[in-house]
């Protein structure tokens, strides 16, 4: 840490404006002038005296803080790959699959921008790589091949330490490398927002630990970039389109009838895809063949999200987890059209499935992988839309046949808060989801406005 004992305080210049008066301390190291407002005076009285104490005990001043060294917390003794690599390691054992991914990801861009000098020795992908699938992967960690090691090594060396967290412009140069990918082009706002929300928790860490006073990330309103949850429009799947492209699947030579079976579930039913490669045959209650009621029911109560093996604890691809957004042993009941019935009624006989099988399963029994259903969609959308639909968001994703089954609903009128039961979301979440795509409904709606909108009409004033 750089530091000079060549400090001038300077008086408080009051500025009054039109929101109220602002107090401003201002003092030089070595003729750099350095600023810090205030809303009243007191405070900057108080602050100023604090300046002016330390220069007359002979303190030293950080060029990084502008502040007296006495000021600094215990962050110059901590290094921030090793604060990285605890913290990475406290949130293992808290967290699931993809937000270890995803913590991984927020440090490795983190360290990246805090090395004190670029890779030179090695290439900038294998050093992001190392750090993301060894040094933030604390199941990998040891397991690193000797070239990722003397990697790792470099980073250590060359970090800085968590004392860049005191210095404003080292902060702001953090926040700004989420915001641009590896390419150069610029980052979704969603992994934008996503790192910060992890560098925030890594930040709070900080402050407990007694590493950092402070947590120095920018709060408020416009400190991360703006981000919608609402479902794309141009997404949703007519019935034709659905039709056609589940069609396409059914006659696909390998796996079309199984998969077929699979994507007619998402659509009739509306669940996600990781809850429905975990459902077995007992999870489906169909009706008898002659019932007069040919409608089914689903019954959700687990999700396999798929992760990847060096994220799990189990090393399977797949980590079994309980609903979204509901306790562990939560269930929920979903009714399934009776064209779904149909399907699953006949997917079930020519699989020869047991109660206990899976529902949908791979070629030798396993979990349906989520590469074969990506493989499989991505397919069918290039044999049955035209150029331009494929090239659109048109159920670009497996998830948006989810999104039109929801939306299907909604349009026909069911009550959102039942709607969000089936979906397993809260009303507020489903309705800032969905409430942009519901259309079909407008007619009705001017019919009822019209009704109750006439003025009377006013006796003449002679």
């Amino acid at each position: 840490m750089e530091t000079t004992y060549n400090v001038k305080v300077w008086k408080i210049a009051t500025y009054k404006g039109a929101r109220g008066a602002t107090y401003t301390v201002r003092w030089t190291l070595d003729g750099n002038e350095q600023r810090a407002p205030f809303a009243t005076r007191a405070l900057a009285d108080a602050f100023r005296s604090e300046l002016v104490s330390a220069t007359r005990r002979g303190e030293a001043f950080s060029f990084s803080t502008g502040r007296p060294v006495s000021h600094h917390s215990g962050a110059t003794a901590v290094n921030w790959y090793d604060f990285a690599i605890q913290f990475a390691d406290l949130q293992w054992d808290r967290t699931a699959g993809n937000s270890r991914k995803n913590t991984a990801k927020a440090l490795t861009a983190t360290t990246i921008a805090l090395l004190r000098t670029p890779p030179t020795g090695f290439r900038p992908v294998d050093v992001r790589t190392a750090l993301r699938e060894f040094a933030f992967n604390t199941k990998r960690r040891e397991e690193a091949p000797p070239e990722v090691s003397a990697i790792l090594r470099w980073v250590e060396r060359n970090t800085l330490s968590m004392s860049a967290w005191e210095d404003p412009a080292k902060v702001d140069g953090v926040l700004r490398a989420f915001d641009v990918r590896l390419d150069g082009t610029r980052a979704a706002a969603s992994s934008v927002k996503r790192n910060r929300r992890v560098l925030n928790v890594a930040m709070e860490h900080a402050v407990k630990r007694k590493v950092l006073r402070t947590n120095p990330l920018p709060k408020g309103r416009g400190t991360a970039p703006p981000t919608s949850s609402a479902v794309d429009k141009r997404a949703i799947l007519n019935t034709g389109q659905a039709a056609r492209l589940l069609g396409w699947v059914r006659g696909r030579s390998r796996g079309g009838p199984r998969l077929h079976a699979f994507f007619a579930l998402l659509y009739y039913a509306g669940p996600r895809p990781e809850e429905a490669v975990a459902m077995r045959v007992r999870d489906i209650r169909l009706p008898d063949p002659d019932a007069a009621d040919q409608w089914c029911e689903l019954l959700l109560h687990t999700a396999q999200p798929e992760v990847g093996k060096n994220w799990t604890d189990s090393g399977a691809i797949h980590e079994k987890r309980g609903l979204k957004g509901r306790a562990a042993d939560d269930t929920r009941v979903v009714p399934g059209h009776p064209s779904l019935t149909r399907i699953l009624r006949e997917h079930i006989k020519v699989e020869e499935l047991k109660p206990s099988d899976l529902l949908f399963q791979g070629e030798k029994g396993e979990l349906l992988a989520g590469s074969v259903i990506r493989r499989a969609w991505r397919s069918a959308r290039a044999e049955v839309l035209t150029p331009d639909e494929f090239a659109s968001p048109l159920g670009k994703r497996v998830y948006d046949l989810r999104h039109t089954r929801l939306t299907k609903w909604l349009d026909d009128g069911i009550p959102p808060a039942q709607v969000a039961e089936w979906a397993g979301n809260s009303v507020p979440i489903l309705l800032a989801i969905y409430a942009r795509c519901v259309s079909g409904q407008l007619s009705e709606l001017k019919k009822r406005m019209e009704a109750g909108e006439d003025l009377p009409e006013l006796p003449d004033v002679g």
